[in-house]
């Protein structure tokens, strides 16, 4: 067989058990507004139409003597089709096969463990997912893609045709034109999208923002009003990108819709921001604050940033370098006019422009969301539920905004009963006792554990307010925030924690009296516990629990210990110390008892509660249940 007639036969291939689960889900699931399937068919062109403008800097003849980019619709009323068609990059036969019989992104299984019968959040799901080709079969039975990659020859032309089911059909053809052309066969049911107005409503809706021509087949009308069979392309939206348009000629609605062209998403976002500056550096940019996480929010290595366009043309997507790991989440664009058009990932790594971008931009994000948290708690709240752990990783990333990002941050505290991370760091500094110079905190694996920790027993007799950490990011968190506002933080589980000053001068002498009267205790059970733990000391902040371990200023902590050992690194020992409490009925009890077998039953008993209540765990469960058995039946 020749090589001319291999390339033109025809193929029927399977698709990815992906696809399939996600074509079945357009198909019988997402009704409720159908028409968003012509939002990202128009997307998608106008994407490939960013691509061609960016690969012909390099190489005009990919042009082919046609650089009027646009996307067309035009109708067959007695076939029942519509077709969208776009003189863009286009697409060569093993790009149709990775691009339209298999989603290559990574984590896709975990995607499709989310979806669910609730069309609402499956929609959101997709959109995050950024799959907007398979809309297509909403209200498509079958689907004809022809495309001919830029710059190739007219015989190198592909047809891709589907049902929606299990399988596909691809065959070469010739395509005189470059860019693809999507026809889609409509279901009975949604033959409206045949009908002109229908069309112009739509696009007019969601694609006015596209920055270049939309047309759809006009015909002529005679004198009569009625049709006739001439006709010509109008173009029906604005055509100029929407970040170069005036601020105040752009409404509310535009932004919106123009986040989801960027984004994929299905979502209205929570906020934006639209800013020119001239000076040093001339740029635009547009930056969003999304309103749901997307389903790889927790993989720093996928790819995520800003759009780039130079002088407003299209360079690349994805670039991080203008936006810091810790702000994955930001959707967006920035548009330099002072970047070379040539620009590569390498060349935006070290220069100088970039360096001055990004921290703009930064700084641009941190505003928007400190006038949020400022004007509107409740759209922050939801920000925070949806992003709060990655902006978490701030403090640790930038030095810089770290006092502004602490600001941003919330927490759950005793100051309320229930676990909502509503409180910010002022308010717990606005709420500090007279005398208290430091910011109290305690972290621990859960909310409840963190609630209930003997830790917080002296706070709540002295009315202090302590913040509650219970994500597993705040141990590491807090190792680079070491104060805000002024104040430092201090944990609430060292062994240097005094807070003596808020005490009653009788009561520190009488505290010091029962100390000495205890040292004969305290040494009793250093020489039992031997090298188990750091020291033994006596403790006066407790009330209901007669023993706690802690850890030295310097010493690693339980949760940073925890920390470690999930990310598969070798953490050090901890070292405690076992602190007691003399006023206590079973601390009473072991220091009057007697017999040292018996005494290093009572030690391994309260040690292994201790122990229990800091960690959630024991180095040697089977010892302290043997000490607990024979202290009960004695």
């Amino acid at each position: 067989m020749s090589d001319q007639a291999t390339l033109h036969s025809k193929e029927t291939r399977g698709f990815q058990s992906e696809v399939k689960q996600l074509l079945h889900l357009m198909i019988h699931s997402l009704y409720s507004n159908k028409e968003i399937f012509l939002r990202e068919l128009i997307s998608n062109a106008s994407d490939a139409a960013d691509k061609l403008r960016f690969k012909a800097l390099s190489a005009s003849e990919l042009y082919e003597n046609d650089g009027d980019l646009r996307v067309r619709l035009s109708v067959d009323k007695e076939a029942g089709t519509l077709t969208i068609d776009d003189n863009g990059i286009g697409m060569t036969r093993d790009e149709v096969i990775e691009n339209l019989g298999t989603i290559a992104k990574s984590g896709t299984a975990d995607f499709f463990k989310q979806l669910s019968e609730d069309q609402t959040k499956d929609s959101q799901l997709i959109g995050q997912f950024g799959v907007g080709f398979y809309s297509a079969f909403i209200v498509a039975d079958k689907v004809t893609v022809a495309t001919r990659a830029a710059g190739e020859d007219a015989a190198s032309g592909v047809q891709w045709e589907s049902a929606g089911e299990g399988d596909y059909t691809i065959e070469g053809i010739e395509k005189a034109e470059r860019g693809t052309r999507i026809t889609l066969h409509l279901r009975e049911d949604d033959k409206e999208y045949l009908d002109d107005w229908r069309l112009r409503e739509v696009i007019g809706r969601y694609s006015d923002h596209i920055g270049i021509p939309v047309e759809i087949w006009a015909l002529e009308r005679d004198e009569e009003g009625k049709e006739t069979e001439n006709g010509k392309w109008e173009k029906i939206n604005k055509a100029q990108a929407l970040w170069t348009r005036s601020k105040s000629d752009i409404k509310e609605e535009e932004y919106q819709e123009f986040y989801k062209h960027l984004s994929h998403d299905f979502a209205d976002p929570l906020s934006w921001s639209h800013n020119k500056v001239e000076g040093k550096n001339d740029y635009t940019s547009l930056l969003y604050i999304p309103s749901k996480a997307p389903w790889d929010l927790f993989n720093r290595e996928h790819k995520h940033g800003l759009k780039l366009y130079v002088q407003r043309v299209f360079i690349m997507d994805d670039a991080s370098q203008f936006m810091p790991s810790y702000l994955r989440f930001i959707r967006g664009l920035i548009d330099s006019n002072d970047l070379p058009l040539n620009v590569s990932r390498e060349l935006l790594q070290d220069n100088k422009v970039t360096q001055s971008l990004r921290s703009a931009c930064t700084k641009r994000v941190l505003t928007m969301l400190e006038r949020m948290s400022n004007n509107d708690s409740e759209k922050y709240l939801k920000f925070w539920n949806e992003f709060g752990l990655v902006l978490k990783e701030g403090p640790a990333e930038d030095m810089s905004n770290r006092e502004k990002i602490a600001g941003l941050l919330r927490f759950a505290s005793t100051n309320n009963d229930n676990s909502d991370q509503t409180v910010s760091l002022a308010d717990y500094v606005s709420r500090m006792k007279d005398g208290q110079d430091k910011i109290y905190y305690l972290t621990a694996d859960s909310y409840q554990a963190a609630k209930n920790s003997p830790h917080l027993e002296q706070f709540r007799d002295k009315g202090i307010e302590v913040v509650l950490m219970y994500d597993r990011i705040d141990e590491w968190l807090m190792s680079y925030l070491p104060e805000f506002d002024g104040k430092q933080f201090q944990a609430i589980t060292k062994a240097d924690l005094d807070l003596s000053k808020f005490e009653e001068e009788g009561e520190k002498e009488k505290r010091e009296e029962t100390k000495k009267e205890f040292e004969s205790v305290v040494e009793r059970t250093k020489t039992y516990l031997g090298e188990r733990v750091k020291d033994v000391r006596t403790t006066f902040k407790l009330s209901g629990t007669p023993a706690v371990v802690v850890t030295d200023e310097f010493e690693m902590g339980t949760q940073m210990a925890k920390l470690l050992a999930a990310a598969g690194q070798d953490a050090p020992e901890v070292k405690y110390i076992l602190e007691l409490n003399p006023e206590h009925t079973l601390v009473q009890q072991m220091a009057d008892e007697a017999d040292e077998e018996t005494f290093g039953r009572w030690v391994e008993m309260l040690l292994g509660q201790a122990m229990l209540a800091e960690k959630g765990a024991m180095d040697d469960p089977s010892q302290f249940l043997q000490a607990v058995n024979s202290l009960l039946t004695k």
